[in-house]
């Protein structure tokens, strides 16, 4: 059994993908014909360009234009339910069995949607998807950090009403480089308050000291990206020591210049540290990737062999914000495929 057809078959997680980053273009044509919206072409492969990056992507601030163009069709109870139905029907596709899907309540208000609303309708999109493909699909609402207090407090407050009913986390996210991470203290006490977990972008347009006042002062569980970590060796340390996972996603960093290309780009390194991560897709529409992609990549260019990919899925499943007994359930069920596969504490390269 060659080592790609085993990348392909393992058992997969996504802890950090974004709603409104996986939206395909036939979905798009779908959405504006309902709701009358014009397009610039009916043609899907026209549309492409509008929805992803290519290899020329320069900027955080061009990759998120492709944010602009979808969202005015993610406004109805609906659209949510399909676009979010359809993220589990493609993590499905790449054998992801556990995904948490973020998005930010806020931003799909337009036609009069309340933030407990749009979760809502998010959720049963995503337990339509989990019932059709076996695939176990939580929801994480986004804080934005261009967003008001009491905006976000909002979101916090309609989050709680959905812990343990599809909703396992609070996020932060947005312009980390313009609206620092200290300035959303007061909200995610609340999520503390009413023991909601939180995960934070952090270290990725802003330097170490964003991940220390997300862990310290914001009580982040897990960092999305934090690629910057290595740049104060006293932060990682305390990442390390508190075994705060981060969620990188290798080919949106590079993308998003997060990290000026993959000679500098340090997940061998922090692997090698002992620094705990998981390897997720952040925006597969977007950036034109998916899971077994992501694998493939650190595969080829950092040299990670089966056994070692093997342990960055397992941390995604020790990492995700299950309750702790689903989550030693759905260790277990991985484990056990693993161990069909033949691939369980193996050490063969990929390359």
């Amino acid at each position: 059994m060659g080592s790609f057809y085993l990348l392909s078959a393992l058992p997969k997680v996504d802890l950090h993908v974004h709603l409104d980053g996986c939206i395909k273009p036939a979905t798009l044509l779908k959405l504006a014909d309902r709701q009358g919206i014009a397009l610039p072409s009916n043609v899907i492969s026209d549309l492409v360009p509008y929805v992803q990056v290519g290899e020329d992507c320069t900027s955080l601030t061009e990759y998120l234009t492709k944010f602009e163009f979808v969202l005015p069709f993610l406004q109805t109870k609906e659209s949510l339910e399909q676009v979010a139905y359809e993220v589990v029907e493609q993590a499905a596709e790449h054998r992801i069995k556990y995904i948490e899907v973020r998005f930010a309540p806020q931003l799909h208000r337009e036609n009069g949607l309340s933030a407990a609303d749009a979760i809502s309708h998010v959720i049963q999109g995503l337990q339509r998807g989990e019932e059709a493909f076996d695939v176990k699909a939580r929801a994480i609402a986004i804080c934005m950090r261009n967003h008001s207090v009491a905006t976000n407090l909002e979101v916090v407050e309609a989050a709680s009403l959905f812990i343990g009913r599809g909703l396992v986390a609070v996020d932060l996210a947005g312009d980390e480089s313009s609206y620092p991470t200290t300035l959303f203290r007061e909200v995610f006490a609340l999520a503390r308050e009413l023991e909601i977990p939180v995960t934070i972008h952090a270290g990725e347009a802003a330097g170490p000291d964003s991940i220390e006042e997300a862990v310290l002062n914001l009580g982040a569980r897990r960092i999305g990206h934090g690629v910057r970590l290595r740049e104060d060796a006293n932060v990682l340390n305390l990442i390390k020591d508190q075994k705060i996972p981060l969620e990188l996603c290798p080919t949106s960093n590079i993308q998003t210049k997060a990290v000026n290309g993959w000679d500098v780009y340090p997940i061998r390194e922090y692997f090698d540290q002992g620094i705990v991560f998981t390897v997720n897709t952040d925006n597969p529409g977007v950036s034109g990737t998916d899971i077994t992609r992501e694998y493939r990549v650190i595969s080829e260019k950092f040299g990670f062999t089966l056994a070692e990919i093997t342990k960055l899925i397992l941390n995604g499943v020790d990492a995700s914000f299950l309750e702790p007994e689903e989550k030693a359930a759905l260790k277990r069920d991985f484990e056990l495929i693993l161990i069909q596969l033949g691939v369980y504490e193996s050490s063969e390269p990929l390359n």
